[in-house]
């Protein structure tokens, strides 16, 4: 199971960046110093003060305190029809989705990583026909093999129109695709990028979301175009989804609602 995207610094430093406060001003609503600021960012574990920033922050301190510990990591999600693909974009690991129809073996890809060799080499292990392929954002570490995956496959591409991309069509929220016996529903939760879309499927034994960069296993992406938004938009349009839904994030393991709600410092205890 691949490693947590982000650890507690990492969660720290992106609810610092979306709220804009410097370390003078965090450290003095915290009561800390500005170099136990810096240390937390770093990974330098200080309870206490992980404890107070994260208050500060708006962010859940018990959820926040067991990913500091270690405590928690998602359970690992098996699905029939569901297949996630982690390829290297430089120094990180982004991830592209393989989903199909049981009965008909028609298959809809989310997503390219890096490379879609493997991709491809499972669509051809379990005898599907890719027929669209769904992006979640137009980000160079998720779009990086597209001219590649289009070629091989012949099948249609669809973006967010707020993120138009050649060779792609785009999309408006709310446009619902067919493959097979497989409903797909597109929901705009952009605030890390400017077009980010989350698809819901609906076919499966459980139903599944693959989220992007909107959110990830015990965090989210960064808010780069508007943390509000994206806060809201991971809230109101992800996290009503029912509780074992499985959320398929573009890095890091997938995990589900129910976790999330729970365990995601972000989120835990806002609904």
């Amino acid at each position: 199971m691949i490693a947590l995207e982000d650890g507690f610094a990492d969660v720290i430093g992106k609810a610092q960046r979306g709220l804009r406060l410097s370390d003078t001003e965090l450290a003095e609503k915290a009561r800390v110093s500005s170099q136990k600021i810096r240390q937390l960012r770093a990974g330098e574990l200080d309870e206490l003060a992980l404890l107070r920033v994260g208050g500060v922050l708006n962010l859940a301190t018990r959820a926040l305190s067991e990913l500091a510990m270690g405590e928690w990591r998602p359970e690992k999600v098996e699905l029939e029809g569901l297949e996630q693909i982690s390829t290297r974009y430089h120094d990180v690991l982004v991830n592209a989705y393989l989903v199909w129809c049981r009965k008909s073996r028609l298959a809809v890809v989310f997503d390219t990583g890096s490379d879609c060799s493997e991709l491809l080499a499972l669509a051809a292990k379990h005898k599907l026909k890719i027929e669209k392929i769904l992006l979640t954002h137009g980000h160079v570490d998720h779009v990086a093999d597209l001219t590649k995956l289009k070629q091989k496959t012949s099948a249609a591409v669809f973006v967010s129109s707020r993120e138009p991309i050649a060779g792609a069509e785009t999309i408006e929220e709310g446009k619902t695709f067919k493959v097979g016996a497989l409903t797909i529903e597109s929901r705009l939760t952009w605030g890390h990028s400017r077009g980010g879309m989350t698809y819901v499927i609906q076919g499966l034994k459980r139903p599944v979301a693959i989220v992007g960069d909107s959110l990830f296993a015990g965090s989210m992406g960064g808010g780069s175009v508007s943390y509000e938004d994206a806060l809201q938009n991971n809230l109101k349009k992800i996290l009503t989804l029912p509780d074992d839904t499985v959320l398929c994030p573009g890095h890091g393991p997938m995990t589900s609602v129910g976790e999330e709600k729970v365990h995601n410092p972000f989120f835990a205890g806002r609904i």
